[in-house]
């Protein structure tokens, strides 16, 4: 396997093999909206086309469309991993991005061999997969998180002076597509049945191609001591503390495939509240581990978050039942057969 990406740190090797898995890092010529510039990557993987058998490429990616005219150029076949259509905010210069990587992207789900996707609700939702249904596999993401440890949580929850709150947990990328806004709006509304309710955030505030934490700074400095914002935490054990810290996890996304958090926090034995929209909503449909909320309503959001925390420990997930659903395994397993069928293998690898 050779993982051909850019080089987002001047310390990283331009070429390296990392666990036997060769790594060939570009030189970055600056960003564009959420995608960064690699000036060397059509001829670097029009080389590499030649040494492979395979090639897959994860989605969003500005250079989808030439990755996959380049794999049909040498005649390899493609499979796309997608991650979620490109949702950004109601600006003109961002919904011209959005149309314009809409368009790369179905012609690259156009190319392909195959397209995965989290989830069968989101493929049958989304313009893109819907488009291309007879290619879709549905595979689910590995995701691992260590076992919170549970008097650690206890300690940071005090040291933050959460002991008698109600805390509830968000996190991830503030982009407009997560909703945060409407759970900042929902804050009143919940705190009217919750007194006690507190918000507390981890996770990347400033994402560097999209100003929606500025535009959510009147609702933030009206939370006021009533919203906690850890930043971004980059270790997986403090992270799993944090959602074991939570009362409840909330996911008010307006647009979302499956985020991990929410199977993170679940991992962590915390309960959710996510919004009721394709692909967010399928890991609580399918456990029952969480309540759905109707997306963008601050009020409906409050309410559900109020019931959700009079009821979390009828709702609290089951850790082995979730490690089953998103295991490593059974992912690479998955994938692995995929690339096996693309490739014409499949049945040569299982008669052997």
């Amino acid at each position: 396997m050779t993982v051909l990406t850019a080089r987002h740190a001047p310390e990283l090797a331009s070429d390296e093999r990392v666990d036997g898995v060769r790594v060939v890092r570009l030189e970055t010529a600056g960003t564009f909206s959420r995608g960064v510039i690699t000036p060397a990557f059509p001829r670097r993987l029009f080389d590499l086309l030649g040494e492979s058998d395979v090639v897959q490429i994860h989605t969003p990616l500005p250079e989808a469309l030439l990755a996959a005219l380049l794999a049909r150029l040498r005649g390899v076949p493609l499979v796309m991993t997608h991650h979620g259509d490109v949702v950004m905010p109601a600006s003109p210069r961002e919904k011209a991005i959005e149309a314009a990587a809409s368009v790369v992207l179905t012609g690259a789900a156009r190319l392909a061999a195959a397209v995965t996707s989290y989830s069968a609700d989101y493929a049958a939702s989304s313009r893109l997969l819907s488009g291309v249904a007879e290619k879709v596999r549905v595979i689910r993401p590995p995701v691992t998180l260590p076992e919170p440890d549970v008097a650690a949580a206890a300690r940071w929850r005090a040291e933050l002076g959460l002991e008698r709150k109600a805390v509830v947990g968000f996190a991830g990328r503030w982009v407009e597509e997560k909703g945060f806004d409407v759970l900042l709006r929902a804050l009143p509304h919940l705190l009217r049945r919750v007194p006690n309710a507190h918000l507390l955030f981890a996770g990347e505030a400033n994402v560097f191609y999209e100003r929606s934490f500025e535009r959510c700074r009147p609702l933030v400095e009206a939370a006021g001591d009533r919203l906690t914002i850890l930043g971004l935490l980059r270790d997986q054990r403090p992270l799993a503390d944090f959602y074991a810290l939570c009362d409840v996890f909330v996911l008010p996304s307006r647009s979302d495939m499956l985020a991990l958090v929410q199977v993170e926090a679940m991992l962590a034995g915390t309960p959710v509240v996510v919004s009721d929209v394709p692909g967010a909503r399928t890991l609580v449909k399918e456990t029952g581990y969480g309540l759905l909320a109707p997306p963008g309503s601050p009020e409906a959001l409050a309410a559900t978050l109020a019931e959700a925390l009079e009821r979390r420990e009828s709702l609290r997930p089951d850790r082995r039942r979730i490690e089953a659903l998103f295991s490593p395994d059974a992912a690479a397993e998955a994938h692995e057969r995929l690339l096996l069928e693309v490739t014409g293998r499949q049945g040569r690898a299982s008669a052997g």
